[in-house]
């Protein structure tokens, strides 16, 4: 069942879950407000996209505790469109992306995720924790002296309150304690009012003011295809990262689904295309949220915020905020990787500092992941393309072992160990180590033994196992056919 009301899911962690999605609540409007001026649109559309997707995906997302709202691989995709067709063309696209990923849900696209390496997962977690923490130091661009202090006072308190007192989570602590004193003594800080105007006004249903005809689908559908492919990869490897840190399992073709229904309720209440951040999500498990009603919190008091306290909440210094993603990014990244860099495998190795590198520098989480994978996967095939062949010549006859795995990127290795150096002989070919996967596989056997028998020599082969006799049997007419 999409829609979740089931109590182990809500229940059972709610004064943790409470407190933590009010952390969560003040540290998505700073994001969500950047996110839309990186996209072109007035601070409210990314705060709207917050609000929906949190509250929407915390009754049908797949992962409970985690935080879908606006982000910034989803905004630096809809500029362009933006600029060049206007906000009705992106809450349209952001719609088309629901659909899209609402499809690709049905269609069950988040099995591909156990084809994403260990190595692609662990860069992927270092990319974004360097991105957090460098998104970060444009906040200390013409800053003074009072903005490093209320940082390094802030880090105290959110490192060192945690060892004392842990009832209320060190964040919302330091939200609240750095507030007070910077309206108190008039510090000159940079606020959250500075980054964009917040109006106290709800999101209304609408629909797009676009002409329904096939011009404009031209127009979105490139956006919202990027937007739904972006979107769930992000979603489903964050959600994969919340799995290991709360050490559950989540359902991840169910979250597909649900980033779906919530990016189409989003684009009918005015709101930009969003996906789960992990963030938000990392400091909402890190305060202790386990359960959906600490998601349903922290989109629900994001609008009490804005709404009720929208006068208090543009007074919060940038510097506590900071401090906080600053805190989330340390404790992202996975610094075991440096072991991992030393003992680990070369090939491993050079497919997590890849797909770091990518990520950072194009900041694009889908191209980074991508190009990970697909280096893994021929740094796979280059490893098992190998194969070993030893000969033991007997009185009678000689022996051919072959061991590895036979398909399109081995066969020139194949044939090569296997160059006929004998004639008139009884030759065996001992293949029981060895493993066909393609036709191209098939055709180097029947290859190799068309060459040892034009030089002369009976061949038999021994050992082969039974997948591999049946392909045999079932491409043989077919290469023989072609082959005239």
């Amino acid at each position: 069942m999409l829609f979740s009301l089931q109590k182990n899911e809500w229940f059972g962690n709610l004064r943790v879950d409470f407190l933590s999605g009010l952390v969560v609540a003040f540290a998505l409007i700073p994001e969500a407000i950047g996110f839309s001026i990186i996209a072109g649109v007035d601070p409210m559309i990314g705060l709207y996209a917050s609000f929906t997707m949190a509250v929407v995906i915390a009754f049908i997302g797949g992962r409970p505790a985690m935080i879908s709202a606006a982000t910034g691989a989803m905004a630096l995709l809809v500029v362009d469109l933006v600029k060049n067709h206007g906000l009705q063309y992106l809450l349209a696209a952001t719609i088309l992306t629901g659909i899209f990923q609402l499809l690709f849900g049905y269609l069950g696209i988040a099995k591909l995720m156990r084809f994403i390496p260990r190595s692609v997962m662990v860069g992927f977690v270092n990319a974004l924790a360097i991105l957090i923490f460098t998104a970060q130091l444009t906040q200390f661009q013409h800053a003074n002296w009072m903005m490093y202090a209320m940082v390094g006072v802030s880090l105290l308190i959110l490192y060192g309150l945690p060892k004392f007192f842990k009832a209320i989570p060190a964040a919302l602590i330091a939200i609240i304690v750095m507030t007070v004193i910077s309206i108190s003594l008039h510090l000159d800080l940079k606020t959250v009012g500075d980054m964009g105007n917040i109006s106290s006004t709800l999101p209304v249903f609408l629909i797009p003011s676009i002409p329904f005809n096939l011009e404009t689908l031209q127009i979105i559908l490139p956006t919202a295809l990027g937007l739904s492919i972006v979107g769930l990869l992000e979603s489903l490897l964050t959600a994969s990262i919340v799995d290991d840190m709360t050490n559950t399992d989540s359902d991840k073709t169910r979250e597909a689904k649900g980033q779906g229904i919530a990016n189409i309720v989003t684009g009918f209440f005015g709101g930009m295309a969003g996906c789960a951040m992990i963030g938000q999500s990392v400091i909402n498990v890190s305060a202790g949220g386990r359960k959906r009603f600490s998601t349903l919190v922290a989109g629900i008091f994001l609008m009490v915020l804005i709404i009720v306290l929208g006068n208090w909440v543009v007074q919060i210094p940038m510097a506590v905020l900071v401090a906080i993603m600053i805190m989330v990014s340390i404790g992202t990244f996975d610094w075991r990787s440096f072991e991992y860099i030393r003992k680990g495998h070369f090939t491993d190795t050079a497919v997590m500092i890849v797909t770091v590198v990518i990520v950072v520098f194009t900041h694009n989480l889908a191209i980074g992941v991508i190009t990970g994978v697909i280096l893994s996967a021929i740094l796979f095939m280059v490893k098992i393309s190998k194969i070993h062949v030893k000969s033991e010549i007997k009185p009678e006859k000689i022996i051919y072992k072959a061991k590895g795995q036979l398909f399109f990127a081995s066969v020139d290795n194949f044939t090569k160990a296997m160059a006929v150096t004998v004639e008139n002989k009884r030759v065996l070919f001992d293949l029981s180590e060895l493993h066909i996967w393609d036709d191209s596989g098939v055709e180097a056997i029947y290859k190799v033994i068309q060459q040892f028998e034009n030089a002369g020599n009976s061949v038999r082969m021994i050992g082969l196992n039974k997948e591999s006799r049946r392909m045999m049997r079932q491409l043989k007419s077919y290469l023989k056919n072609s082959s005239h």
